[in-house]
């Protein structure tokens, strides 16, 4: 096999089951060898943060890699963010980049797209990816192949793999297929570890169980449900975390907001004389609107391979060692005196279908009165108010930039959600969100892809006009977005009232032969309540702080 089949399948061997792209000249070889060898599905789009978007969507939901695939320089560079984005909120995605061979490195020429140096991308991409390598010895390449795909799985973080023109078609061995880390964990350390967690635990008054993203990313979700309902304490997932443990009968009281949340929620939290906080990323988004500082000396956290508690750090700790051995000596513990039970979520339902305008809480309505009639369905959420507004929709599948909050990340997302799971999702996104990469929608029928997008159109960058109102730059150009969705080859319908919501969403669900494009007109300043209450606990902070 060549050195393109070779990773490949390596590829296929690790996980992946599909790879995103758009071809260049200095990956045109690559892409030929994909393309004719069939080893794996291969979707272009039509920009590179596309690409990077889509595969980050589709790794979140696969729990294992998925690639997104570029040229050198002009392509690289334009897919830094997502990867930055997939990096920052831990998901596996791979990058492959054509690049330069060596007759362009020996020409004593500057290479077209070379920015600094030759090697100015993968030293950028270092900064967003766990492991990197460049395949220029042919020899080395399998044992190179595998270890950075293992670090991506190892880490559940992006990896870089550049694979030069000239070296694609050259002969390779095979990569010897990925086999799981064999570092032993410190028994004695874990004993130890668990032992204080226990003990803890036992003697706390008012524990509680605050779950995150490295769950699922680890693959560990059921576990982790199987602790929480041995340990009989109250579960709360974080912003980053939401849709965690749906539908796994679990004592869940819903999503920590901090100031912006429900005030009971807060209280248990904040309150709480043990919080137990499993594959948490401790980010602004997720504590940054605590009401009261979070004391750090009665919190137990388990993330990133460690597990600290007060002064003490318990380093090399896997995150699924840790709750396995919970979930073995947990029967240990007294049962609790008073069962927990799951807390019912007073979600926004039974929209009136009248001529009243839209509010991005009537568009929650509208998905949860779906969701009652048909079953839930996938989203996948760009930033802005329609990621706030997923806080009022019933729990289900979701995917979203939570913490990095970068911007364009909807409509990729939902085409790397059908991608990965096959299932119809729904897209919420802003208007100008969609001005970034909504146009990728032009590629969904070729792929027989059928989303159902939602753009919140109130002309205006509102999420950020709520924190400085007085700016005109916030404002944007008024378009069409149903007609443009009629042109990308979809079906598109303006709703300026709820009775027109309520049949566009209906007529969208009926029809799963094209994908649509539901504009919501919203009026500037029409906030969803959380979005509210998160905006009103930032600024309470930051005033507080004198900033």
């Amino acid at each position: 096999m060549n050195l393109a089949e070779v990773l490949l399948n390596a590829l296929k061997d690790h996980g992946v089951e599909e790879i995103f792209g758009i071809p260049g000249d200095f990956a045109l070889p690559f892409f030929k060898v994909a393309e004719e060898s069939e080893i794996l599905p291969l979707y272009t789009f039509s920009h590179e943060p596309t690409v990077g978007y889509a595969a980050d969507a589709a790794a979140r939901c696969h729990g294992k890699p998925s690639v997104a695939a570029i040229t050198y320089g002009a392509g690289g560079f334009n897919m830094v963010n997502p990867i930055a984005a997939a990096y920052a909120e831990k998901s596996p995605v791979v990058v492959i980049s054509g690049g330069p061979g060596e007759g362009d490195r020996s020409t004593g020429l500057l290479v077209h797209h070379q920015a600094k140096s030759l090697n100015s991308q993968l030293e950028v991409y270092k900064e967003v990816t766990c492991d990197q390598v460049i395949l220029n010895d042919i020899a080395r390449a399998p044992e190179d192949i595998a270890r950075v795909l293992a670090s991506c799985i190892k880490h559940s973080r992006p990896v870089y793999i550049e694979i030069p023109r000239d070296l694609v078609f050259h002969d390779c061995e095979e990569v010897v297929s990925y086999k799981p880390d064999t570092q032993q964990v410190h028994e004695a350390a874990l004993d130890a570890c668990v032992s204080a967690t226990l003990e803890q635990l036992q003697r706390a008054k008012s524990p509680v169980l605050v779950v995150g993203v490295e769950i699922r990313r680890f693959g560990i979700e059921q576990e982790t449900a199987a602790l929480a309902k041995r340990l009989g304490i109250p579960v709360v997932t974080t912003l980053m975390g939401r849709g965690l443990l749906n539908g796994m009968d679990v004592p869940l009281q819903g999503t920590y907001l901090g100031g912006a949340g429900d005030p009971e929620l807060t209280r248990l939290v904040e309150e709480s004389d043990m919080p137990v906080l499993l594959g948490v990323i401790l980010t602004d988004g997720n504590f940054g609107v605590s009401e009261k500082k979070m004391d750090f000396r009665k919190i137990i956290l388990a993330s990133d391979g460690n597990v600290s508690m007060g002064y003490h750090i318990y380093p090399e700790i896997p995150l699924q060692s840790f709750i396995s051995e919970l979930n073995r000596r947990a029967h240990n513990l007294e049962s609790a005196s008073k069962p927990v039970l799951p807390v019912a979520q007073n979600y926004p339902c039974n929209l009136q279908a009248d001529e009243q305008k839209i509010t991005p809480t009537d568009i929650a309505a509208a998905i949860n009165d779906l969701f009652h009639k048909q079953g839930a369905m996938p989203i996948a959420a760009d930033m802005g108010d329609c990621f706030f507004t997923t806080l009022d929709i019933e729990e289900t599948d979701l995917v979203a930039p939570g913490f990095y909050a970068t911007m364009g990340f909807g409509v990729p997302a939902g085409f790397g959600m059908q991608a990965a799971t096959g299932k119809r999702p729904i897209v919420l996104v802003g208007d100008g969100a969609f001005q970034m990469t909504g146009w990728e929608l032009l590629n969904a029928r070729r792929y027989g892809w059928n989303p159902i997008v939602i753009v919140f159109n109130n002309s205006s960058w509102e999420m950020l006009r709520t924190f400085q109102p007085e700016s005109k730059f916030n404002d944007l150009p008024q378009l069409n977005y149903a007609g443009i969705g009629n042109e990308l080859g979809g079906v598109g319908q303006r709703v300026t009232n709820r009775a027109e919501l309520q049949t566009a969403l209906g007529t969208a669900v009926a029809d799963e032969d094209n994908f649509y494009l539901i504009e919501a007109i919203i009026e500037s300043g029409d906030l969803s309540n959380t979005l509210s209450n998160f905006v009103a606990g930032i600024t309470k902070m930051r005033e507080a702080a004198g900033q």
